[in-house]
């Protein structure tokens, strides 16, 4: 079966962890938070604050702010929005996030 990096001649790029709610997950050079996410098979990784509804990827463009996680201690990041960096921290945000206010 041909792959779409196969057409284009394209290369792994360099590879690494970041960890999402005590779970590690490899990462590529320059994928978003969202795309490790969705490759590791997780489609959710918030709820909402009435309800508790699950949320994940909706638009993929930074519009409609149902990827919203916690990364690095920071809640309300847009996964879609945020590139993954080596190490970081990202957890399932419930309802409006929380943070500490000495940051």
């Amino acid at each position: 079966m041909t792959t779409p990096r196969d057409l284009v001649g394209g290369a792994p790029r360099t590879t690494y962890t970041l960890t999402f709610d005590d779970r590690e997950l490899p990462a590529q050079e320059g994928q978003s938070v969202a795309a490790v996410l969705w490759s590791a098979g997780i489609v959710s990784w918030r709820t909402t604050r009435n309800g508790a509804a699950p949320r994940g990827v909706f638009c993929g463009i930074g519009q409609c702010y149902d990827c919203l996680v916690t990364v690095n201690g920071r809640p309300n990041q847009r996964a879609c929005m945020v590139q993954a960096r080596p190490g970081d921290t990202v957890t399932t945000q419930e309802g409006t996030g929380r943070a500490a206010l000495d940051r």
